[in-house]
């Protein structure tokens, strides 16, 4: 027993007061029980705990606890009190009631020193009279985020008299995992049942299971899986759920469907995760569809799909290039009550952009907001610069394209410069030019500098409107802005310049041209006149 628990003298040490020594201990056990109460007994602590038996790694759900401090039936006067972090008092000395956030939030908030010389006062003055108080409190510890903890607590056991059961065993094997220390928790594991002989308990294995699929090892997965069947071990389905995610993540799918197959010839009913974790696989590599018929046998067996099942089919639709066929799964999705979160609409809302399905997009953006839900700042530029661009050939998206503009501006959102000048030139198409010019305006005086594109834009639509001065000074606020014209700028105004025969204004405006290197393609040609500036 030596080697798998030795005792670290950072629990054996002389302990210094701290001012939680009193403080009840949180003793959860994994069964319903009641700690009894002794004529000279110290505590009397009533837990009752359930582990989560979908998800093995949740934390566990305590309802409440009664504490009692004695010592030969008087009551202990030096117990302080305990005043938590929102003013409310968690222990009063005689007895008291409190919530497990209260007494997690607690043991969270002390110290790592603190918490070594709590528990060795408390040992040492033998708080702890039995192996299953001792291993309530090594399962309070691991509940409380503190495995490591709890595993130096194990290691000195001996030291206080325990001999480790089954029970510790497992739980120590819990909180390697819960660290990722895989190999240490299968060590344990191997000891506890070579050596001694325990049946480890299908929960703690399965958390060991999982913990290698996370990290890819699907060979050391499928070592303790096969371990399982050797100490006559039935595997639960949450055990094949957490196998069927590890295949799935390296890309295994046939394996993975072929063991859904193995699973329900066993008479074993899979859940909706069951069937989630290979639909997702499917829709990584492509099989979309597929996917999609699994969702269908699901609920013809009468399981109700999550909405993490329909996100993943959206992912896997706009993976391949196929949004539109989400419109009618989240129809469907809707019309069983299942309601889309963020990620559903943000998945959708990208993978209509994505492959150029603007007016989709534009449906689904409206709808993710009448549901609540605001679409972040890099999707509405994405947005925006789409409608922007298909405004120009279809003019009712315009006003669309505007309202979403304005959102950003009011909501506050970081408008790229790109999309600034896409929003004004789309204007200057839609003969917007007031707007489009005090747009301008704005993006200017938060320090950006149009596109040339964009300056050439509203130079021709100036021009196109009769307001030829007014083209002059745009070209004036290129040149201010070191925004250098090109050849296009110069020929529209020389263009519109000979339109109306102004031979002074449009050599003039060549001759600035040639200044700065840039030879037009169009001359001033005609009579001269008088330029009316």
């Amino acid at each position: 027993m030596s080697s798998v628990c030795p005792a670290p003298s950072s629990l054996h040490q002389s302990p210094v007061q701290s001012p939680l020594l009193n403080c009840p201990l949180f003793f959860p056990n994994r069964y319903r029980s009641h700690c009894k109460k002794t004529t000279r007994g110290k505590l009397v602590v009533f837990a009752t705990l359930s582990l989560s038996s979908t998800n093995p790694t949740e934390n566990a759900d305590i309802c409440s606890i009664d504490f009692i401090n004695r010592r030969d039936g008087a009551v202990r006067r030096e117990v302080p009190h305990l005043i938590n972090e929102n003013g409310n008092q968690v222990v009063d000395g005689i007895t008291s009631r409190f919530q497990v956030q209260d007494l997690v939030s607690t043991i969270r908030a002390l110290p790592s020193k603190e918490k070594t010389e709590f528990l060795s006062k408390c040992l040492e003055d033998r708080e702890i009279r039995s192996l299953s108080a001792f291993n309530r409190l090594l399962m309070a510890l691991f509940i409380a985020d503190e495995p490591d903890v709890s595993s130096k607590l194990f290691y000195s056991m001996a030291s206080y008299g325990f001999e480790p059961d089954s029970w510790t065993f497992s739980i120590v094997s819990r909180c390697h995992c819960k660290t990722n220390n895989l190999d240490e928790a299968r060590r344990v594991l191997d000891y506890m049942v070579e050596e001694k002989g325990f049946q480890p308990d299908v929960e703690t294995i399965t958390m060991l299971i999982n913990g290698f699929c996370r990290k890819g090892g699907l060979q050391r997965a499928f070592e303790v899986f096969d371990f399982m069947s050797k100490i006559s071990c039935k595997p639960t389905i949450q055990t094949y759920n957490c196998l069927l995610k590890g295949l799935c993540y390296v890309g295994r799918v046939e394996e993975a469907f072929d063991m859904l197959i193995k699973i329900k010839e066993e008479n074993l009913k899979p859940d909706v995760y069951t069937y989630t974790a290979v639909m997702d696989g499917f829709c990584k590599v492509g099989r979309s569809d597929e996917a999609m018929e699994l969702l269908n046998e699901a609920v013809e067996m009468g399981l109700t799909p999550s909405v993490v099942s329909y996100n993943t089919l959206f992912h896997g639709y706009c993976k391949e290039g196929r949004p539109l066929k989400c419109i009618g799964i989240l129809r469907q999705m809707k019309q069983r009550n299942c309601m889309p979160d963020y990620i559903g609409y943000s998945t959708l809302l990208h993978g209509f952009l994505k492959w150029g399905k603007i007016r989709s997009a534009l449906r689904t953006y409206k709808e993710m907001v009448r549901d609540g839900f605001e679409v972040d700042e890099r999707l509405m530029n994405t947005l925006l610069r789409g409608l922007c661009r298909i405004s120009w050939k279809e003019k009712d998206l315009l006003e669309d394209a505007y309202q979403v503009f304005e959102k950003m501006k009011k909501g506050f959102y970081a408008i790229h410069p790109g999309t600034y000048g896409l929003m004004i030139l789309a204007l200057c198409t839609g003969e917007k030019i007031e707007k489009a010019l005090d747009n301008l305006n704005d993006m200017i005086s938060m320090g950006h500098l149009p596109q040339t594109i964009t300056f050439n834009s509203i130079i021709r639509t100036l021009c196109a409107g009769g307001r030829v001065n007014e083209a002059l000074l745009i070209l004036v606020l290129m040149v201010e802005g070191r925004r250098i014209p090109d050849r296009i700028s110069y020929d529209l105004l020389i263009a519109e310049h000979n339109r109306r025969k102004w031979l002074l204004g449009a050599c003039s405006i060549y001759g600035a041209a040639l200044k700065r290197g840039v030879i037009p393609n169009r001359k001033p040609r005609g009579e001269i006149y008088m330029w009316n500036s």
